[in-house]
């Protein structure tokens, strides 16, 4: 099953701490590729993005703690277990707890027509249903989107509080790439910082295919 606990839920993301070291190394945060200055590298994709000045590269242990309260909460509510055992985090940056950018890759061997398409769908289910299932009500929409030259299935959510008003939106965009789900994640809840992670994303350079 694909993994589904890169789009953190509510309860993990607003309890979540922000990250106070900004002076970790911020290649033994990640499982595969290397950051150089503000600039990290997948060699396993081709992928190339650009951290933002000022922002903080996510540690490993936030990243695992936060995982593991998602997966936990997916269980409860779909009761279906997450196998995270082939997840790869690649680069992960945040401004602060409720804007994060993150990004994994997971393998995906199945190469039938339309089964990486199937997947997301159901993922894109289980999300909506872990939600549902902590009183949190969000809208949801799903399509394909073009993110420079990329074609990349796209889920976007939108999480309301209990009076109505919004307390955070989640894109998540996915990709298969040499047998792999490539998937990205931005949390935000203001335009400016959408935008700067947008821009991150769009003007990455992505040679896998």
């Amino acid at each position: 099953m694909k993994r589904i606990t890169v789009l953190l839920l509510a309860a993990t993301l607003l309890f979540s701490c922000k990250q106070k070291d900004k002076h970790l190394d911020p290649n033994k945060q990640v499982d595969e590729g290397a950051v150089k200055g503000e600039t990290y590298v997948s060699q396993d994709i081709g992928w190339t993005i650009a951290i933002p000045k000022g922002w903080t590269v996510v540690s490993r242990d936030q990243t695992e703690a936060n995982e593991k309260k998602g997966a936990e909460a997916i269980r409860k509510a779909t009761n279906t277990a997450i196998d995270m055992s082939g997840l790869k985090h690649l680069i992960s940056f945040q401004k602060d707890k409720f804007n994060s950018f993150m990004s994994t890759t997971e393998p995906f061997p199945n190469d039938s027509p339309g089964a990486f398409e199937d997947n997301c769908a159901t993922v894109y289910k289980m999300i909506y249903e872990a939600y549902a299932s902590q009183g949190i009500r969000s809208d949801t929409s799903s399509f394909v989107e073009v993110i420079h030259g990329h074609k990349f299935n796209s889920f976007h959510t939108t999480l309301y509080s209990k009076d109505g008003k919004v307390i955070l939106r989640q894109l998540l965009y996915s990709k298969l790439i040499n047998k792999k789900d490539f998937s990205v994640t931005i949390n935000y809840n203001n335009e400016d910082d959408k935008k700067v992670m947008m821009d991150a994303f769009t003007n990455s350079s992505l040679k896998g295919d």
